[in-house]
């Protein structure tokens, strides 16, 4: 499976397969209906507790990547998110933060990849 990040801001493209927003919020300014996201995985985004901490500086994005993964592990919705994207060749990965390189979304590929 081919695993793809975006901002939720940027136009869908047919090349971007099974689109997942990634985010525990709604992305600002985007309606449903043209967001083009085929699953809002909000279950097993980062807990709100762990979101506010990492955005007011409290934790670096060393500590954050260690306790979302934790969170990833420790989901009972995980197992069930990572069987469905089997059937899927391309998957596009959705934030509405500005960074992706310092979000969530790479921690997310990375654990996406190694339980497959």
């Amino acid at each position: 499976m081919k695993i793809l990040m975006k901002r939720t801001y940027e136009e869908a493209d047919k090349s971007d397969g099974f689109r997942i927003l990634a985010d525990r919020l709604w992305p600002r300014g985007i309606k449903k209906e043209n967001a083009h996201i085929d699953l809002w995985a909000k279950e097993i985004s980062p807990s709100t507790e762990l979101r506010k901490s990492y955005h007011s500086d409290e934790i670096d994005f060393k500590e954050f990547s260690k306790k979302y993964l934790k969170e990833l592990k420790d989901n009972p919705e995980t197992d069930g998110f990572l069987k469905n994207l089997n059937t899927h060749k391309t998957v596009t990965i959705l934030t509405s933060a500005k960074d992706i390189e310092i979000s969530a979304l790479p921690i997310f590929k990375r654990f996406i990849e190694s339980s497959s």
